[in-house]
This record gives structure tokens, sequence and C-alpha cells, in this order.
């Protein structure tokens, strides 16, 4: 992700923020209304005995060359489950699920691809006019109760209600037992309130939605398990508690390759006293998605062992989705796994009008993914408004924008308008002993960056080690004493503003946004300039505008005011850097020098207020460069904020002042300076020996007028009074 530092904007972009982040959504899961399970469930155990029904394909050569290749004990389980198959199974999925009778049923799938045929024909005429919302992308939010009725209108596989279910593909590799939605339907397999549901050894593909879709359903595990080639999430859990995804694998997907969201919020209020884990993921591995795991709402989740590996991004959990249970996003646990190589680009394929083509025409399963959220390429881990969350001991590595991101977000954008929810977010995480740049051999591998925080938050803290740096420059370091920001910092905001505006179907790529193009490896310098270097750039203009009107008015400058300007030059130079690729680490020393500028400016500026106003941006700026380079300052709110609003006062102020004397004396006759207005003496005929001695001292020359106006930083020009030398 480019993440910038300080620019110079108005505090107004924070309410731009709330608003900008909406086209976000766009990208949300939706959903019929839905409550967490009870959690009085459990992880179902796999079952070798009980009752079971038996789905094969009735083709004798097809089968006979699916097994060839398998282990001989395996080969021989297979040989009697499809005898037994022949004379009483089923030749399609769904026709066993209708045909269960009783709760811990296991369905044995034979090696095979299975396209459901069935589950394609046309439903009940009522299916078509459901009563039911329509969403902008075309299908409608179904009730259980209609899901259920029409179990086809959406999904290849319909389970709904069904206890205890186990179904399990009886080939060698999850590859040998394929089911094939054909982008026909949202979802491949639908496990809907299916508490104890058990799925293992078998592959899905090809939906616009999901490959597994799993909701309010209180007890679950997908066990070897493949999700590939869907538009959207390879697994996804919603409302549900006791879940677990193990060895399964996720590739190809349009959004993430595994979604445990709006999980059971049972560690709210807990702090880190934590009773148990809603939903355990380990020994995945999830690449070549979007992304490779993520989380609106993910709570109370497990997440260990795993592999997020060459996806644009590796894992994401947020609040940033309306409509979400157990909002905001906590407590999720990610230890022990290798977060790395995630700079795969698929946005090209968007550019060039693939993704606009027919699903069965894009390739997908070629390689080809349409990502269906923005996603900056480059990136490990992004916390996206989550409290409570532990970062422990993970390989992060090779990530060639940032490793790991936190941000604040406001409930408006969720849709909590309360006071309370704009700052429930981003409070006490926790990232310590990770493994930064480096694979578990000890080969160096860097990230781009190692950590990025927005500066919102209480509680947060993070491990002294990162070797490829942090911004800003000065973070808490665990344990943290508890620091809080009540705003974040406006300008971490403004590339994500831009960023959001990403739209798959429009192929609407926001300008000045550098999410989408590759980040340079660690180490190879290349400039890339954003949106973010438009204020700096305009600061630098007005700077050394300003400047340059300063010096010339003193007509012969001091040392003081040739060194205050070139600080201050110096200074917004550093910053226009900073806000390019690789030279972030320059902003607190950039901030800090232009303060100096401006103490130095102090003397230079025309009015006693003016002078007031710079001294404070001065010493506000220092507090700034302090605050993002050496050590966070013990305020509420960051020094950006006064800075930001002292220093746009100070440029209109100033340049209204300088350009307003620079019109009074162009309108002097022949470029020369106008008349001085006489000082208004007491006595009409003064004493010129005394007028005389006077002027000497003014050093001006005798004269019947003498210009005798203070100077004019010192306020509003008072007439002088000259007497006889009796009177003085």
């Amino acid at each position: 992700m480019r993440f910038h530092p300080r620019l110079c904007l108005v505090p107004a972009l924070l309410a731009a923020a709330v608003v900008a982040m909406c086209p976000v959504i766009a990208g949300a899961h939706y959903e019929r209304p839905t409550a967490s399970p009870h959690g009085t469930g459990h992880v179902p155990p796999y079952r070798v005995s009980g009752p079971h029904l038996v789905v094969c394909k009735a083709d004798d050569s097809d089968f006979a060359e699916r097994i060839a290749a398998f282990p001989t004990a395996v080969q021989h389980v297979n040989r009697q489950l499809y005898a037994e198959c022949l004379h009483g199974g089923y030749r399609d999925l769904q026709s066993a699920v209708d045909h269960v009778s009783s709760a811990g049923t296991t369905i044995l799938v034979l090696p095979g691809v299975y396209l459901e045929e069935p589950s394609l024909a046309l439903e009940a005429d009522a299916c078509y006019h459901l009563n039911a919302p329509r969403i902008k992308f075309g299908y409608q939010l179904l009730s259980y109760e209609q899901q259920k009725t029409c179990p086809h209108q959406q999904n290849l596989v319909g389970i709904f209600g069904v206890k205890d279910l186990q179904i399990e593909g009886t080939g060698a590799a999850p590859s040998d037992v394929i089911f094939d939605a054909q982008f026909q339907k949202l979802n491949v397999i639908r496990g809907d309130r299916t508490d104890g549901l058990y799925l293992r050894n078998f592959t899905t593909e090809r939906s616009t939605f999901n490959g597994v879709y799993v909701i309010e359903t209180d007890g679950f595990v997908i066990d070897r398990v493949v999700g590939r080639w869907n538009t959207e999430y390879g697994f996804l859990s919603f409302a549900a508690d006791h879940g677990v995804f193990t060895g399964c694998e996720a590739y190809g997907n349009g959004d993430s390759g595994i979604y445990p969201g709006g999980t059971s919020d049972i560690n709210r209020g807990r702090h880190f006293d934590v009773i148990r884990y809603a939903i355990e993921v380990t020994g995945c591995r999830s690449h070549d998605n979007t992304l490779g795991y993520s989380g609106t709402g993910g709570d109370s989740v497990w997440v260990h062992n795993n592999e997020f590996d060459h996806n644009m991004g590796g894992a994401s959990m947020d609040s940033l989705f309306p409509n979400h249970p157990g909002l905001p996003q906590n407590h999720a646990l990610f230890e022990h796994n290798l977060i790395h190589s995630n700079n795969s680009n698929y946005y090209a394929q968007v550019w060039d009008g693939t993704c606009a083509l027919p699903y069965q025409l894009r390739g997908i399963e070629k390689g080809v993914v349409c990502p269906t959220v923005p996603v900056p390429v480059g990136s490990g881990i992004l916390v996206i408004g989550g409290d409570y969350d532990i970062f422990r001991e993970n390989w992060v590595y090779d990530n060639w924008r940032v490793g790991f991101v936190q941000l604040g977000v406001p409930g408006l954008v969720r849709g909590d308008n309360t006071w309370p929810a704009q700052e429930e977010t981003s409070n006490f995480n926790r990232y310590i002993g990770n493994h930064m740049g480096s694979d578990s051999r000890g080969e160096n591998l860097p990230n781009g960056l190692d950590f990025f925080w927005d500066g919102q938050g209480l509680g947060s803290c993070w491990q002294d080690a990162h070797p490829s740096g942090t911004e800003p420059i000065a973070v808490p370091a665990c344990p943290s004493r508890g620091q809080q920001r009540l705003i974040a910092d406006p300008n971490k905001l403004v590339l994500f503003i831009d960023c959001t505006g990403y739209k798959l179907a429009a192929k609407i790529r926001p300008a000045g946004c550098d999410w989408f193009d590759t980040p340079p490896r660690p180490g190879v310098f290349a400039a890339s300039p954003t949106i973010l270097i438009i204020a700096p750039g305009v600061q630098f203009i007005a700077v050394l505008v300003v400047f340059a009107m300063l010096v010339r008015r003193r007509g012969r400058p001091g040392l003081l005011a040739i060194s205050a300007s070139c600080a201050a030059v110096f200074g917004s130079i550093l910053l226009l850097l900073a806000s390019t690729e690789q030279f972030w680490h320059l902003a607190a020393p950039g901030i800090g020098i232009l303060g100096i500028g401006w103490l130095g400016a102090v003397s230079l500026v025309p009015t006693r207020r003016l002078a007031v106003l710079t001294l404070m941006l001065g010493l506000v700026a220092l507090f700034e460069a302090v605050d993002s380079g050496i050590v966070l300052l013990p305020v509420p709110v960051g020094p950006v904020w006064p800075r930001v609003l002292l220093e746009v006062a100070w440029i209109a102020w100033i340049g209204a002042v300088l350009v307003k004397a620079t019109r009074t004396h162009s309108s002097g006759d022949n470029g020369r300076q106008p008349e001085l207005p006489p000082c208004e003496l007491e006595d009409p005929q003064p004493n010129l020996e005394a007028l005389s001695l006077s002027t000497t001292y003014l050093g001006t020359t005798p004269s019947s007028t003498v210009d005798c106006r203070a100077p004019a930083w010192l306020g509003p020009s008072r007439p002088m009074t000259i007497g006889h030398p009796r009177q003085r």
C-alpha cells in the first residue's frame, strides 16, 4: 500500500474520508439479516462409521481411469463403494442430500466431476417471483425459507437444516472429486443452519460468488477442501460459531480465498481475557487470489500455521461494511503463519477488458483473477478497524509495499452514527515477536515497509524489531502505556480516499493512486508520484514565493533572513520527496527543518500578529517532527492537526498582506514610493533647530515633514508628535 507522510491538508478530509470510503462497500458481502448462533454447539468430529449414502457417476471406463493411479488400498475401497453405488446410490450430491433421513449421516462421493445437472433445471414458477430485495449485483437476498423452498435459485447444492451431515470425497486427493458450478450459480455448496456440517476431501469451483458458503451454523469443519476459480470467495462462513478450516487450499478467487466473517462475538468486553475462539483456521494455504484471507467482523478467530502467499494482499480484517454482525472486528489471533510474496498484480486484466467478458471467456481457469475490491498490491496484513487483535511470531517477508497496516474506521462508515462508535476501532492491537523481512530459514527477504499506522487509537503497540522501518517512525513500543489519539493523521487518509474509487465493472482506476501498480522490489529505486504529491507541491511553491517576497521587501537581507528562507525551502523539498516512493522517512526531518525556517521568519513578517502566528507555526511543526520521528507525544490529537490549520491560515494571511503591499508599492508614480504622510506637529511653526536635530536622529534629511511611522510589524502606525526642545 502506498502510505505517505505529512502533507498540507485541511481537517475537512476527515469528513471527506467517511464519504469517500463508501465506494468500498461495492465489494462487500451482502446477505439477509442474520444472527449468530447461541454458541451451545461444538466442533463436529470426523466420523469413520455410521449410516452413509454413496454418490457416483455410472461410467465404468471413466471411473477406472480416475482411480488407476491411486494407492492400492484407496483403489480397493473405491471399487467396493462403486459397486454399492451402482445398485443403490445417487448420481448427484443434491439428490443424496435430499434423501438424508437422520442426523449423523455421511455422504461418500466417488471420484468424478459433478455438474449437478438437475440443479440447473428450471424450478417452480413461483421461485422466479420471490418477494425479496434485489441488490445492484443482480441477485436477491432470499430468506432462509425462500432458500429452502427454491434451493437452486442461487446454489448448485443446497443443504438446509440438516444436522451432523458429513460429505467426503473418496479420492486420493481433493482434486479427484470436483463440484463445478460452471459460473451458473452464486454458490457451489451452501450449508444453511446446518449445525455439525463436516466437508472433506473435494474441490469446489467456478461459482459466481462462493465455492463453499456456511451461514448461521454452530459447528462445522472444512477439511482438505479446495476452493478455486470463484468470482468472489473460495470459502465463506458467516454468522457462525465452533468452526474449523483445516488443511484447505484456495486460489484463483476474485476476493479472498478464506473468509470467516460476522463470527460469534464471544469475547467483546473481555479485553485480553479470551475464553475461546469461535473460528479456527489452520494448516491452510491461500494463494493467487486478490486476498489470501479476509473477514469483516471476523471476531474471535484463531489463525495459525497457515501460508498466505502470492496474492495481491496476504490478509485483511475490517469493520468497514454495514449489516455485518459483530462489528467492530475484535480478538483475532494470528500466529506462526507465513505471510509472504504478496506481490501478484491482476489489475491489468481489468484495464484491458478481460474482466468485462462473460465468466466463461475470461480464462479464470488459466490464472485470470478479477479483483472485486481495491487491494494495494504488495501488502502483508491489513487491519482496517480492529480491536484487541494479536499478531505474534509470524514470518512476514517479501511484501514489496508493506508488512502490516493498521487504520481506524469511524462508525459512520458502517452506518453507526453514535458518538462512541467514531472512536471504537484500532484499539489495543499488539504486534509482537514477528519475524519481519526474513523467512523461516533466516533468508533476508525485506518488506517495502514493515509497519504502517494512521495514528488513531488507544493502547496499540508495536515490536522493536522492524528492519524496514515504521511509518510514522515513532510508534508506541510494547508494552504500551495506553497512549490515545482520538483522530487519525489526516495525511494518511488521502490515498485511501482516492483509491477506494476503484470499480471493477466500470473499469474505473482512480487517478493518482498507485495501489494498482506493482511496487518496486525493496532496494530498487523507482519514484512513484501519486495524488499525495499535490499538497506538498503546492506547499513548496507557496513557501518559495512567500519567503522570496519577505526577503525582497527587506532590501538587503541579513544572515537570519537568508538562513530562514533556505531552511523553509529545504524543508519543503524534503516533504515533497517524502510524498514519493521510498522517501517516506524524510517526512519528520522535513517538517522539522521547515519549522526552523518558520521560527526564523518571525522577524521578517510585516505585522506583530503575523509574527505571533509564525512563531506558533514553527513551534508546532517542531513538535510534529518530534511526534512522528522521535517519540509519540502524550496528546489526544497529533500536532499535525494544529500545524495544518496554522499553515493554511499563515499562507493565506501573509500572502494577502504581501500582495496588498506590492500593489500599494506599484501604484506610485513611475514606480516611485508613494508620498509618505507628514508627522503631525503640535506647533505649526516648530523650532527648526529642534526639527533638524530630530530628523538627524531619525535618519532623514531635514524637511518640513517627517515620516514618523512605527515599524510595520509593531502594528498600525500612529502619528508622532515633535515639539520644541523645551517641550521634550
